[in-house]
């Protein structure tokens, strides 16, 4: 089968090529990929850095597959042969107390698909076969779109106890991850105020700020006169994260799920003591968020997620432009 697979950390050392085809182990299913995200994660593999430095190379990469089951392990029921899926990325161990008391995205032990365990950037990718869930109708691209982001976002949302009650400061409602953000606030009744350092595409009836730096965002944030109660920022930008959590009222809920590219995090401790101030990290969903995500999107809660598409004989060059491709969800097209 063709597979991108990298041997070492420089983008020139991922090449396209033909590796056996894998078979399914107990438990598990093969599934033959139509498409695969582009992610930060990926990009921090390929670099060497961060959650990224866990990978052993040669790897093939691509955490987010979507395409149909052609093969079952031992174990699994054969009638799930023939039915279109996306993969969950995150793998939890199944046996530590985050896993047992079902809040399997906290798992400390968890691997990922395309980061410990070969991934979705090839013609057949092996994953567990819970981690497989029926695409509930949706395209590929779209479900490659939604199962990773709008499930994390999931995971944020429940961390901040997120509510119709709430004014709700979206941070990076530009790309993926924001455009989902800004959606599911929306839906669960929340204020909405999207941000984003250029013009944005409505979700819905939310407000917008375009700030194209910390400065003007600082600044404009302070002419809307809100004090938040929940912050979901996106960004990956400690600056920007320090501002939004400063945005926040007397008990701001503040939670960030980015793939931090910046780590030098200035709050004001005396304002975040005094004020009850709360910070959360979520960097992974469980498989009720997964589920729902897929929910939503089926039912056009969701938008479409979709940015630019490349074949996979372009992954290299997909890589290459991510940084800047902030539009939506670049697709790899496998088949």
């Amino acid at each position: 089968m063709r597979a991108a697979v990298l041997s070492g950390h420089d983008l020139r050392e991922l090449i396209v090529r033909d590796i056996p085809d894998p078979q399914p182990g107990p438990g598990e299913v093969a599934v033959r990929v139509e498409t695969v995200g582009v992610n930060q994660l990926d990009l921090n593999v390929i670099a060497g850095v961060g959650p990224g430095a866990r990978a052993r190379l040669p790897r093939v990469l691509g955490i987010d597959p979507a395409g149909t089951i052609t093969a079952v392990g031992e174990g699994v029921d054969a009638g799930r042969v023939g039915e279109s899926v996306v993969v969950k990325p995150n793998i939890p161990c199944g046996n530590c107390s985050a896993c047992i008391a079902d809040h399997e995205e906290d798992c400390p032990r968890q691997i990922v698909v395309g980061v410990h365990r070969d991934g979705g950037a090839a013609e057949i990718v092996i994953v567990p076969a819970r981690s497989a869930f029926d695409r509930r109708g949706l395209d590929a691209a779209q479900a490659s779109a939604v199962v990773h982001s709008a499930a994390i976002v999931l995971n944020a949302a429940e961390a901040v106890g997120l509510g119709s009650s709430d004014r709700v400061l979206v941070m990076g409602a530009g790309g993926t991850l924001g455009r989902a953000a800004t959606a599911i606030a929306l839906h669960r009744g929340a204020d909405v105020v999207a941000a984003s350092r250029r013009p944005l595409r409505r979700v819905g009836d939310e407000r917008t700020v375009t700030a194209p730096d910390t400065v003007a965002l600082e600044a404009a944030l302070g002419r809307l006169g809100t004090e938040f109660d929940v912050l979901l920022d996106v960004t990956g930008n400690a600056p920007t994260l320090g501002i939004g959590i400063a945005a926040l009222g007397w008990g701001g809920r503040a939670v960030f799920c980015s793939a931090s590219v910046s780590s030098d995090l200035r709050i004001d401790a005396r304002d975040f003591y005094l004020r009850r101030k709360v910070l959360r990290g979520a960097a992974s969903a469980g498989y009720r968020h997964v589920a729902e995500a897929l929910d939503l999107a089926a039912s056009g809660v969701i938008p479409d997620l979709v940015g630019q598409r490349h074949p996979l004989a372009d992954i290299a060059q997909a890589y290459t432009a991510f940084p800047t491709k902030k539009d939506g969800k670049v697709i790899i097209d496998v088949q």
